[in-house]
Parts: C-alpha cells; sequence; structure tokens
C-alpha cells in the first residue's frame, strides 16, 4: 500500500506525459476529419502492431483474467487468451476485404447501412454504442478501484483525473494522438507486466512455492480438465469473439494500416502477444489464492490484492503506473471509435454538412461521452452483467453481418431475421443476474453453464438463419461494386 496524495501525483504526472506527447505530436499537423476519423494508410508495420496491442490490452487485464483464475482455473485462462485473440485473427481476414470493397470507408456502421439498409443499421450502431460505452465504463471503473485497493485513493477523483486528462488529448489530435500514444504506451505495457510478474513470483519464493498450495488446496485450479473452467473458457471464445467484432477502435485501425500487408501482420502479432499476456496476468489470481487472500469480496481484484501483499512499494508504484498505460490506452481508442461512428454516420445521413462542422461534432460528442463513464466509474458499480448482455446481443448479430462480405445473396431482410432469431435464441437460455449465472431468465438447464449455452444458441441460430436464408433468392443478387462507389472521403 502506499498514501493516497502520491498516488494521485502519481496519477496526475503519468497522465500528462500523455496527454502532452498526443497534444505535441499533432500540434503542428493541419486536421482534416479524414485525419481525425481514421488517419487513412499512415501506420506502418511496428506502429500498427504497437496501437492494436495497446487498444486491446487494457486495465481489464488486470481484473478480469485474475477473477477468471481464482474459481475456473488456468484451462480458462488458455480460453481467454485464445478468446482475446481470437478477433485479431479473424480481422487478418475480413479486415482485407472490407478495404478491398469499401476503400474509402470509416467504420462497420457505415458497412452496415450501405450493404443491409437502415433497419440493420440502426440495430448494430446500438450495439456498437451500447458495447463500446460499457467498456468505456468498465475501464474507468477498473482504474479507479485499482487505485482505491493499493492507496486508498476516492473512486471519483481518480476517475475524474484520468478520464478528463484521456479526453484531452483525445478530443483534440482525434485518431493521430490516439495511435502515436499507443506507440508511446505499448513500449511501457510489456515490460511494466513482465516486472510485475517477476517481482511477484520472486516475493512468493519462486515457481514451486507460488503453485505449492494451490496444487495441495486447489488443484483443480491448476487442470486443463477443470469442467468449470472448460466451460468459461470456451464461452469466452465466443463471447469475446463477437464483441470485438464490433469494436469500432479496430475497424478504425483497419484504414489507418499502411496496406493490407500490414493490416494482416499487425493483427496477427497482436493477436499472439495477447495470450501470453493474459494467461500471465491471470495466473496473479490463481496465486493469490494459494496466498489465501481471496475472498467472495474481491475476487474481481485478485491480482491486486495479491500486488498489495507481497510487493514492495516501488513495485507498487510500477503496477499503478501499468495500470494507467493500459487504462488511456483503450479509453483513447474507445472515445475516438464512438465518436467516429457517430460521426462518419453523421456525414452519411448529412451529406451537406462541412468537414469544419463534422470535426466539430466529433470533438464535442467526444467529451460529452467522458461525464457519464465517470460517473459509472465513481459509483463502483459491477458492469461485468451489462458486458454479458453486449457479448449476447455481439453474438446474435454477429454472423448476418459479416456474411455480407461474401454471400451476393443475401439482403437486409435476411440479416434483420438472422440477428432477432438469434437474440431470441440468446435470451431463452440468458441468465439471471446473480452470479455466478447458474440459472436463466426463461429457461434452467444444468448440463452446460446458461451463459455458455446462451451464447452458443444465439450464434447458431443466427449462422443457421443467416445460411438457410441464403438459398432462397433475394429480389437481386448485390453488387459489391456499390460499396466503393457509394462510400466516399469525407471532404473538408
Amino acid at each position: 500500500m502506499i498514501d493516497s496524495a502520491p498516488a494521485v501525483l502519481i496519477a496526475l504526472g503519468t497522465a500528462i506525459v500523455f496527454v502532452a506527447a498526443g497534444v505535441l505530436y499533432v500540434r503542428r499537423r493541419a486536421m482534416s476529419v479524414e485525419d481525425y476519423l481514421v488517419a487513412r494508410n499512415s501506420a506502418g508495420g511496428g506502429l500498427a502492431t504497437a496501437t492494436l496491442v495497446a487498444s486491446v490490452i487494457g486495465a481489464w487485464v488486470l481484473f478480469s483474467p485474475g477473477e477468471a483464475g481464482t474459481w475456473a482455473g488456468l484451462v480458462a485462462l488458455v480460453g481467454y487468451g485464445i478468446g482475446q485473440a481470437a478477433p485479431l485473427v479473424a480481422f487478418v481476414f475480413v479486415g482485407p476485404r472490407m478495404r478491398t470493397l469499401m476503400p474509402d470507408g470509416h467504420s462497420l456502421t457505415e458497412y452496415v447501412r450501405h450493404r443491409y439498409g437502415k433497419a440493420m443499421h440502426l440495430l448494430i450502431l446500438a450495439v456498437v454504442v451500447f458495447y463500446m460505452f460499457v467498456f468505456l465504463s468498465a475501464e474507468l471503473t477498473g482504474i479507479s478501484t485499482a487505485f482505491n485497493l493499493l492507496a486508498g485513493t476516492n473512486l471519483g477523483l481518480t476517475a475524474l483525473i484520468v478520464g478528463l486528462l484521456t479526453v484531452a488529448y483525445t478530443a483534440y489530435g482525434g485518431l493521430r494522438a490516439s495511435v502515436f500514444t499507443d506507440g508511446v504506451q505499448f513500449v511501457l505495457i510489456l515490460p511494466l507486466l513482465i516486472i510485475a510478474f517477476a517481482v511477484a513470483l520472486a516475493a512468493l519464493g519462486g515457481f514451486g512455492d507460488a503453485f505449492g498450495p494451490v496444487s495441495e488446496e486447489r488443484p483443480e485450479l491448476l487442470s486443463f480438465t477443470h469442467r468449470p473452467g472448460v466451460e468459461f473458457g470456451a464461452t469466452l471464445i465466443i463471447a469475446i469473439l463477437a464483441a470485438n467484432m464490433f469494436h469500432q477502435g479496430f475497424w478504425q485501425r483497419v484504414y489507418t494500416c499502411a496496406d493490407s500487408t500490414t493490416l494482416r501482420r499487425g493483427f496477427a502479432a497482436a493477436g499472439a502477444i495477447a495470450i501470453p499476456v493474459i494467461i500471465l496476468a491471470g495466473i496473479l489470481g490463481i496465486w493469490a489464492v494459494g496466498k489465501g487472500l481471496v475472498t467472495l469480496d474481491n475476487a474481481s481484484a485478485a491480482a491486486f490484492v495479491l500486488v498489495g501483499d507481497v510487493m514492495p512499494t516501488w513495485a507498487v508504484v510500477a503496477v499503478l503506473v501499468l495500470a494507467l498505460a493500459l487504462v488511456m490506452s483503450s479509453m483513447d481508442t474507445l472515445l475516438n471509435g464512438i465518436a467516429s461512428a457517430v460521426t462518419s454516420d453523421l456525414a452519411m445521413m448529412r451529406d451537406s454538412m462541412s468537414g469544419s462542422t463534422l470535426l466539430r461534432y466529433s470533438r464535442g460528442f467526444t467529451v460529452l461521452l467522458i461525464l457519464p463513464a465517470i460517473f459509472i466509474a465513481s459509483q463502483g458499480y459491477s458492469v461485468l452483467y451489462m458486458f454479458l448482455i453486449a457479448d449476447m446481443v455481439c453474438a446474435a448479430v454477429m454472423f448476418p453481418v459479416f456474411w455480407g462480405l461474401y454471400s451476393r445473396r443475401f439482403d437486409g431482410r435476411g440479416a434483420v431475421i438472422s440477428g432477432v432469431i438469434g437474440l431470441i435464441a440468446g435470451v431463452l437460455f440468458f441468465p439471471t443476474p446473480e452470479a455466478p449465472y447458474l440459472t436463466g431468465w426463461i429457461i434452467d438447464i444444468d448440463w452446460a453453464t446458461q451463459l455458455l449455452v446462451s451464447f452458443g444458441a444465439a450464434l447458431g441460430a443466427s449462422t443457421l438463419a443467416s445460411l438457410a436464408l441464403s438459398i432462397i433468392p433475394s429480389r437481386e443478387s448485390y453488387d459489391f461494386t456499390r460499396l466503393a462507389r457509394q462510400v466516399k472521403l469525407i471532404a473538408d
């Protein structure tokens, strides 16, 4: 533990460094709407990998994997890692396809509007904004909780500092500032995470002493046949894959990458890095169980409980800096992503609006987003159930959305019908809010977890419906060249 006042200074100092880096980088550059929203073709191989890793690994990595480790064990962490890598690998294939069909694009919602029409567009816009806002609130809640656990800092104060300073450079510099600061944060994140893991390992006496108590008291946590862990890992693969396919920050970076080759390499490298990062972070939670530090009340912060118990003060400071780098790297992506989706849709629906006006709207929307997120974070709410709802909705509409990139015979009506069928199937089995989510709102089962069946039913039903409706001849076969003709660059 450290005192609250030094912790506040650490938060201020670290955040100000990132603000200065972002602002100074873009200060002398002319900022067009295109630069602000997608920074088209500007990131080479190294920077592409850095911005993707920094965007995908947020403060959640110090909470969720550790919590999963406390009850689902090592096999769930492997599933967690695969799940986080899965969407990045998927982008290796769908990203270049989107760039080919819609070379002047900006967002996923833009593609959905032109490919499927207004009804599907409104549904997907709601899904994207809801999911990313929940993610944003979760990140702020996570960093506020971390500082409260390790330094007793007020939740609202931490949320205010981090939220306002992140939005300062994000609203000013848009995606160009975000990508540049991601590169700076990437240089810190991996070394600090390795240092934190190594210090914790040394403090526990090495691998034998760290895993020994777990092997004796909770051997199932180290078993790769632990059924709750296997089922939870499978659930995470579906949930994370589906949700992150609607992460507008990733779709921005599809166009930020210099070319399709850079895109493939960047997303593939980020996926490969994500797996060991999540496993290492989750092991801290397993070690906390071995030390007898985990209770029902603190399982979600197991890694931080271990850090506060075994690490020296300098290492605790390093973990706080790590948490700040993680949260700001993902928050600026989320803020930019939501603002980009709304702004590109606004440009599409109000084509007479000037670029400077769109830029003002985008900056204003970015600032407005942070205010409710700060409020939610100051309350210390659990956002897990909201995350689960968003994940299930994403699982229900994922296949219908992306099937349209490949099938000419699948139309907007089929996409809406398939998505609704998936939603109904998922809702039938979706669990009640009371953890550990063993009972459903409508149908209870006892042969698998409610979450696994709910996500699997949502994805499976919508996939089968989409394939079946693709067989039925539609009024016309879709001409993919329409996307390139209809989606244009936003003029200044």
